[in-house]
């Protein structure tokens, strides 16, 4: 045990600082090199303001292409993590994911309908809205007398996802060719269209959200312990429920809207930190907006260059994390919940 415990120990400040790892040795991956002393140059050139002798496409792939994709993957993978830790801890099962009160499918509507139909109105902020929008019906449906069971949560979501489902089907029936492959691929979930002005978009609901679940991560230890064990101590927990439910929903609905629906990182990220940190949220959560956002960072390197052409990094999460997620399920005892 005394072992056990100097381990976690150990892994802890390494699991905090993967993000700085994963975001240097990122820089230099893809099919323009760009050796560290060039890097370093350019970076300081653009904060200490002096010119250099490179040509301007230096520039461009580092301050216009890589650099942005990673800021957004980091984003988007913390994101999804913090989240997918808060809504396990809500419902007590660690098989739910940021998507379970219908966000996904709310967003992927909310995307294929200004793609088809509302060329005018941004992908991203439609998106966004009916993602929330989609958690709002959820919520409604499953509250009663002033209260909301977990099973009546999961139920709604299933049926409101089911709904949206249906409405996007409806929508890619209607529309032309062009249109559908616009919408199949966004629903992939991709970095490859990452830009300043997403970044800036998205920031302040993925800082807003983020921070309420860091700042009020000891009351998941205590909401995951059941709704009378919260009420025995004096917390109300209706009251947090709602506070986290809309705070995760705002953290991934920023990220699904600019990225689109990037599968099983709200899931297995904060599962794997279950695993080997315990269920401690005070701790989970920190962790999982670092090796969340490294975790996507990695997987994204991969996306765009491993096989010489990109392929959508929601299909990488999915082939690479399943797997993954498979064998630790196999491994660790009780899945790491217990």
């Amino acid at each position: 045990m005394p072992e056990r415990a100097t381990g976690k120990s150990l892994l802890y400040p390494i699991f905090l600082c993967l993000p700085l790892f994963a975001f240097f040795s990122s820089l230099f991956i893809g099919p323009f090199h760009i050796s560290p002393v060039q890097l370093i140059d350019l970076m300081a050139s653009r904060i200490l303001g002096y010119a250099t002798d490179y040509p301007a496409v230096y520039s461009t792939v580092i301050f216009q292409v890589r650099l942005p994709r990673l800021l957004l993957a980091m984003m988007v993978g913390a994101s999804l993590s913090i989240s997918g830790a808060a809504f396990q801890g809500i419902f007590r099962n660690p098989l739910v994911s940021p998507y379970i009160l219908g966000l996904s499918s709310g967003a992927a509507f909310g995307a294929a309908l200004s793609l088809a139909f509302l060329p005018g109105v941004s992908i991203q902020y439609a998106a966004f809205f009916f993602s929330l929008v989609a958690v709002g019906l959820t919520y409604f449906m499953a509250t009663a007398n002033r209260s909301t069971p977990i099973v009546s949560l999961v139920l709604a979501g299933v049926i409101v996802s089911a709904v949206f489902d249906a409405l996007l089907a409806i929508v890619q029936i209607a529309v032309s060719e062009r249109a559908l492959q616009s919408i199949v691929f966004w629903i992939m979930g991709s970095l490859g269209a990452a830009s300043w002005s997403k970044i800036y978009s998205a920031s302040p609901l993925f800082v807003l959200g983020c921070t309420v679940m860091f700042l009020l991560r000891w009351r998941l230890n205590v909401l995951a312990l059941g709704d009378e064990e919260a009420r025995s101590v004096g917390m109300n927990p209706e009251s947090y429920k709602v506070i986290f439910i809309l705070a995760a929903s705002l953290a991934a609905s920023s990220a699904v809207a600019v990225a689109g629906v990037i599968g099983l990182v709200g899931l297995i990220v904060p599962h794997m930190l279950r695993m080997i940190f315990g269920p401690d949220h005070r701790t989970l959560i920190p962790l999982s907006l670092t090796f969340g956002a490294s975790f996507l960072v990695i997987v994204d390197d991969f996306a765009r260059s491993g096989l010489g052409f990109e392929v959508p990094v929601g299909v990488i999460t999915t082939l690479v994390g399943a797997p993954f997620f498979a064998y630790l399920l196999r491994t660790v005892r009780s899945g790491g919940w217990e």
